[in-house]
């Protein structure tokens, strides 16, 4: 009698433990990656202040359309800027903490994070259909997008970056006779002929301002050397800066020359910041650094009318720097978050209801050329088109260059030199390309 009550408790005690081992294994499967006991997936995307991406209240609402027909997937979302961002992302890195998805550009997401290996090859994102229509927009975002056949970045969004004159002051100087107004385009001729006529008009304090305080708007002045007369700031493979070139040795000499007779000022402590709001106060009659972003900041400042145009170019055909916004992957080594996050980049750039509200958050242009103006009929329609007349103008994204932090720094310090110290055009840019070319690879 005892012994059948011994083998029954034991048999009890075998079925518990049966049923423990089951549920905690059926626990383990409905757990997708980093979840809970729904089966949940929980990913993670840091933004840095691209447009609306930089407000947390404008992501939320874009998470909470994507989470409601997304079930099984949950977004947390951090914000970044860009005093502290790329350091946060570092200590990431290092701690192993890095989010799933993170919002930025090529220069980031490629040619850094990318080329260590720390991020996703998105190649399957980049379908043919994808691949024909963002080419068809801009050969250059599908090249910067990818390394060594890895596709790093998907793209959401882009803009080329330009100039702006005040259209008021150009007319009372006589100088809009020096610009085409229809193409927004103009000589390098006729640009030092209308910097002249605004200088000898006496209707601003200075025509214009070359700024070299800092690396802030770099790209304004680094456009406007190279396009002077035709030249690159990096070789077609990328793999070298070219700045010492003797295209852009002329430009830079051309520069130098006008700040001596006064069409020009060249200011060691401005930032474009600093020359924006000058512009903006009409202290000056050009800004070097302008963008949509930046008309939208200074719309309130402004008394006059902003008009955007290309750099000046010798031959007429200015190319122009680009900016290229979208997402990439950290690989975390969790397949079931990666595939959620690649969920994620999809609907905010693919589909078909949703992609064009996403451009609208930025401020920008679509990288698709199926969307066409996402602006038609809002009540930013007008300023978008100015800029849209300038999108064709986009050259080669050598943002991708190897060394590319190290040569910002190397950038300002260099107009330092010519501008403000006076040292020779041609040994400063060559010491330039020294020191920034050792740093690539």
């Amino acid at each position: 009698m005892k012994m059948k009550k011994l083998l029954a408790l034991l048999l009890a005690l075998c079925m518990v433990f049966a049923l423990a081992a089951c549920s905690n294994e059926d626990e383990k499967q409905s757990d997708g990656g980093d979840g809970d006991q729904t089966g949940t997936v929980k990913i993670s995307i840091w933004t840095y202040p691209i447009g609306k991406f930089g407000d947390a209240e404008a992501v939320a609402e874009l998470i909470e359309k994507f989470e409601a027909s997304h079930e099984g997937i949950t977004v947390e979302h951090q914000l970044l800027d860009y005093t502290n961002g790329d350091t946060q992302v570092t200590s990431a890195i290092t701690a192993k903490t890095t989010p799933d998805i993170i919002m930025e550009g090529p220069e980031r997401l490629v040619t850094n994070w990318g080329a260590n290996d720390l991020m996703v090859d998105l190649s399957d994102l980049w379908t043919e259909e994808a691949t024909a229509d963002i080419a068809a927009t801009s050969q250059s975002v599908v090249d910067a997008c990818q390394l060594n056949g890895a596709y790093y970045e998907y793209p959401l969004c882009m803009t080329t970056h330009c100039m702006a004159i005040n259209y008021e002051i150009f007319e009372q100087a006589g100088a809009l006779q020096y610009i085409d107004e229809e193409t927004r385009t103009w000589t390098t001729e006729d640009f030092v002929a209308a910097m002249e006529a605004i200088r000898d008009s006496g209707l601003v304090s200075t025509p214009g301002i070359v700024y070299c305080g800092g690396q802030g708007g770099d790209q304004g002045t680094r456009a406007l050397v190279t396009n002077l007369y035709s030249g690159t700031y990096a070789n077609a493979e990328h793999t070298a800066y070219t700045i010492n070139s003797a295209e852009n040795v002329q430009g830079l000499t051309l520069l130098k020359d006008m700040v001596a007779n006064g069409s020009l000022s060249a200011n060691a402590s401005y930032e474009a910041s600093q020359e924006l709001q000058q512009f903006a106060n009409g202290t000056c009659a050009v800004t070097f650094c302008w963008n949509a972003s930046n008309k939208a900041q200074y719309a309130e400042d402004v008394s006059f009318t902003p008009f955007a145009m290309a750099f000046p170019s010798d031959d007429g055909q200015p190319e122009l720097c680009g900016g290229i916004w979208g997402f990439g992957v950290f690989d975390n080594g969790d397949q079931a978050r990666i595939d959620a996050a690649k969920e994620f980049i999809k609907f905010v750039c693919d589909d078909e209801t949703q992609a064009k509200e996403s451009v609208q958050m930025t401020g920008f242009f679509p990288v698709r050329a199926s969307l066409g103006n996402v602006y038609e009929g809002t009540e930013t329609e007008a300023d978008a088109a100015e800029f849209l007349t300038l999108m064709p103008y986009m050259g080669d994204y050598y943002n991708v260059t190897g060394g590319w932090t190290e040569q910002r720094t190397n950038w300002w310090g260099m107009l330092q030199k010519i501008f403000v110290d006076g040292m020779d055009v041609q040994a400063a840019a060559d010491e330039f390309v020294t020191a920034s070319n050792a740093n690539i690879g």
